[in-house]
């Protein structure tokens, strides 16, 4: 069509210019001739006219359908890479799948569509029968929990939602249980949607928790003193370092394994040296399941963004071993402060702020002497010390004696103030 719009221009022009000429050569005996082909460039011009018009309808119509097709609703399919989602905590991308290992980790997007579906990878404590250690998954959709579920296969698709009009959505994948027996994978993310999905925004404030089945949630959806673990049970959404977190609108990141201490893990006699958390603090996690070409506790942690706020809740099980033996008090002490530096390596200007108490307090007059040893040491004056309350009776008890979800409630408030306190100063 434009092709033949540039031919009728060069024909009209050249019937202007004979016109013309014959004009100025006889424009006494040619009146009706010249009238003529007047006539024929009148009717040339209606006709390119008409014709142009044609085609730029054609062109709009071509480019209207265009739009239509850039904005037709599709399925898509999506890996949870940093590209399309933000990880949750220490959730570690390898191999097309963001492993979960610790507490709380995650993923979250965004997108606006019609449906949603996630599929998870399961590690080999999904084909077990043990029913105690199966991974358990939340998924929210716009802060609600939609999926509550322990993943009992190797590979499960979780569908979100459906709907015949398009809705905006935030997806928020988070792990309940903990790392020690059991791991999942965000294996593919599928929505119907115009558009793709994009990660939610980083918040201000990241603050990690490093911590034993208290930070956990062990046994906190089970107020019955007298059971035992079950991850089925574990809710981390509902204790005092999540609660902390959604306070103060920050992202968070948990390390934290049941049992364990600075060290010596929960004993009833003998030291329990293999159960200390110090020496996976560098790593993505640990956990007795599996998966073919990826272990948590074999895998290094970038720290690519550092924490601004740590709290360290260690001692509960230490605890457990030094009882009121001064050499044994002595040394958790020393290996506070190591642990303390070893924090601080990975994260230069965060605040540090060393906790004990909800379950006992006994060690925390040498908690709080650690943290004096290390400052007097290093003129380091970011690091600080708060007792937490014990829990009461009046409160209830859950599982093997851990905090109910009202007692982690007073817990939040409590370190809530004291982190606006220290970040304040």
């Amino acid at each position: 069509m434009k092709n033949r719009g540039i031919s009728q221009f060069i024909l009209l022009v050249l019937l202007i210019f004979t016109v013309s000429c014959a004009s100025a050569s006889a424009a006494e005996t040619v009146p009706e001739e010249t009238k003529a082909k007047t006539d024929k460039i009148a009717e040339i011009l209606s006709s390119g006219k008409a014709e142009n018009n044609e085609s730029e309808k054609e062109t709009d119509n071509e480019e209207k359908e265009g739009e239509v097709m850039a904005t037709e609703i599709t399925t898509q399919k999506f890996y949870a890479s940093g590209e399309n989602v933000k990880p949750i905590g220490r959730a570690y991308f390898s191999e097309n799948i963001l492993w979960c290992a610790h507490s709380g980790t995650g993923a979250e997007f965004s997108f606006k569509g019609t449906s949603a579906k996630i599929t998870v990878q399961g590690d080999s404590a999904s084909a077990r029968l043990n029913e105690g250690n199966h991974a358990r998954i939340a998924i929210y959709l716009n802060g609600e929990r939609v999926i509550d579920d322990l993943l009992k296969e190797p590979s499960k698709t979780y569908t979100v939602f459906e709907t015949e009009a398009e809705r905006d959505a935030v997806i928020t994948v988070v792990k309940l249980s903990e790392s020690a027996m059991s791991t999942f994978g965000i294996k593919e993310i599928e929505v119907t949607a115009k558009g793709s999905i994009s990660p939610t925004p980083e918040k201000e404030m990241l603050i990690e928790f490093i911590g034993d089945s208290i930070t956990c949630g062990y046994g906190i959806d089970d107020e019955d003193r007298e059971h035992h673990f079950s991850t089925s049970t574990e809710d981390f959404t509902k204790t005092y370092a999540y609660k902390t977190a959604q306070e103060l609108n920050a992202d968070y990141s948990a390390v934290a394994l049941s049992g364990y201490g600075i060290i010596s893990g929960y004993t009833t006699g003998a030291k329990a040296s293999t159960q200390t958390l110090p020496k996976y603090y560098d790593n993505v996690g640990f956990s007795y399941g599996t998966f073919p070409g990826f272990d948590a506790a074999q895998t290094s942690w970038g720290f690519t963004r550092k924490a601004d706020v740590i709290v360290i809740n260690l001692g509960t099980n230490d605890d457990s071993y030094c009882q009121n033996d001064a050499d044994k008090q002595a040394e958790f002490t020393a290996k506070y402060e190591e642990f303390i530096k070893t924090v601080r390596e990975h994260n230069k200007d965060a605040k540090i702020l060393c906790t004990l108490g909800i379950m006992g307090g006994r060690l925390y007059p040498s908690v709080e002497l650690a943290a004096e040893n290390y400052i007097k040491a290093t003129g380091d004056e970011n690091v600080f010390c708060m007792k937490f309350d014990e829990q009461q009776m009046s409160d209830g008890l859950a599982a093997d004696w851990h905090p109910t979800e009202r007692t982690n409630v007073k817990a939040a408030k409590k370190l809530t103030d004291e982190i606006k306190k220290i970040t304040a100063q």
